[in-house]
């Protein structure tokens, strides 16, 4: 089967970090690797992990609804491009955006609470699973139609070079990372913001999160080979558009971390965009709702074995970056982050009638005129959302 074939194809099994483009070389894994380094790498991969599994738990004990799509293996593409960004920078992701917030530093209680659908999540709890944003920390949303996200993230790097270019702002580029899967490269916004984001030189990084399934649909089975090739690859279709194209191994976060910093460092320096194909695999089915009856065994048992978390584990280990006691503290520090996250989401109030009014218009004579004559904001019980409205 198709299924059977991509566990077991050499080219695809044997990862590797190449580009098509000319873009300066970045510095070994080993070289950038440091105790600090490693330890904020691994913390923040089990921390996406666990609070990913505890999802699946609180979700089949009915404390979350809707579709929950979990993002269970493919940490390392999470944590090894916004461990490398800055506070300043933007993160723009999909319907599987629980890990990505993490990563930029929305605290677990926020995205616990939002997916209880509690008031002290970082939407007060009407955003959900699929719709994580936070201003505080430059997330841009998550967003539940695939393509949809791209040129949001574009949008942020087009004012980043604005801020700069234009108004004279002090500095560099703030730089914008958007986030996306395999079945994403096959629809219009992907190639329109590939090549608006290279005519203008924009300080963005196109991140494909190749899990190999776009929900039940097989990448080969999908997405034409490019040329010379048996297969797709979607990171040669960078240089088309004037831009770096790289293929990274999404399992190693050691070098999705070195490719992110060098395209990172490159749309800061002003010298465009970059297109990451980050090849990885989810754990779990497309959603916590799906059987995950259509990828065979093998293939699942073939990608199992190269779980991010305890490849760094043992790279650690074996560097002396870090001792088991090390080790034992971050995976304490998570177990306690988690259940404190989960406690105070269930205890946490849920939003008033009231809310729903709001954000809805910048100027609330938007809601329209009431039979009286009164603004319909401005009757009796609206803003707690009790008011009568014909």
């Amino acid at each position: 089967t198709r299924s059977g074939r991509a566990a077991t194809r050499p080219s695809r099994g044997v990862l590797r970090v190449s580009a098509v483009a000319a873009a300066p070389k970045a510095a070994s894994a080993k070289e950038a690797m440091t105790p600090e380094l490693a330890k904020v790498l691994y913390e923040d991969m089990v921390l996406g992990r666990d609070f990913e599994d505890m999802c699946a738990q609180m979700y089949y004990r009915g404390k979350m609804f809707g579709f929950v799509h979990l993002y269970c293996g493919q940490e390392a593409v999470s944590t090894g491009v916004i461990k490398a960004m800055r506070e300043t920078d933007y993160v723009c992701s999909t319907y599987r955006d629980h890990v990505h917030a993490l990563s930029k530093g929305v605290p677990a209680r926020e995205i616990m609470s939002e997916l209880f659908g509690k008031q002290t999540g970082c939407c007060r709890g009407q955003g959900g699973s699929m719709h994580m944003f936070s201003a505080k920390h430059n997330v841009l949303g998550g967003y539940a139609f695939i393509g949809e996200g791209i040129p949001i993230g574009l949008g942020a790097a087009f004012q980043s070079k604005y801020q700069i270019d234009v108004l004279n702002k002090e500095g560099d580029y703030d730089v914008t990372a958007s986030f996306f899967g395999d079945g994403t490269c096959n629809v219009g916004q992907f190639y329109e913001c590939l090549n608006m984001a290279a005519l203008y030189k924009l300080p963005h990084i196109f991140v494909v999160e190749n899990n190999k399934w776009a929900i039940g649909m097989n990448h080969p089975r999908a997405t034409a080979s490019t040329k010379g090739d048996t297969e797709p690859f979607i990171y040669k279709k960078g240089p088309a558009f004037g831009m770096p194209g790289v293929l990274v191994d999404g399992m190693d976060v050691r070098k999705v971390h070195e490719v992110a910093k060098e395209a990172i460092a490159r749309a800061r320096r002003g010298e465009g965009p970059t297109l990451i194909e980050a090849e990885t695999y989810r754990f779990r089915g497309h959603s916590l709702a799906d059987p995950d009856e259509l990828r065979s065994k093998e293939e699942k048992e073939h990608y199992a074995a190269r779980d991010p978390i305890p490849q760094l584990k043992k790279y650690m280990l074996e560097s002396g970056l870090a001792t088991e006691a090390d080790i034992k503290a971050i995976h304490d520090k998570v177990t306690e982050i988690v259940e404190d996250c989960v406690e105070f989401s269930d205890a946490a109030p849920r939003p008033k009638k009231g809310q729903l009014l709001e954000n809805v218009f910048p100027d609330p004579r938007g809601f329209g005129i009431a039979p009286d004559g009164r603004y319909r904001y401005e009757t009796e019980g609206f803003h707690s959302g009790d008011a009568v409205v014909s």
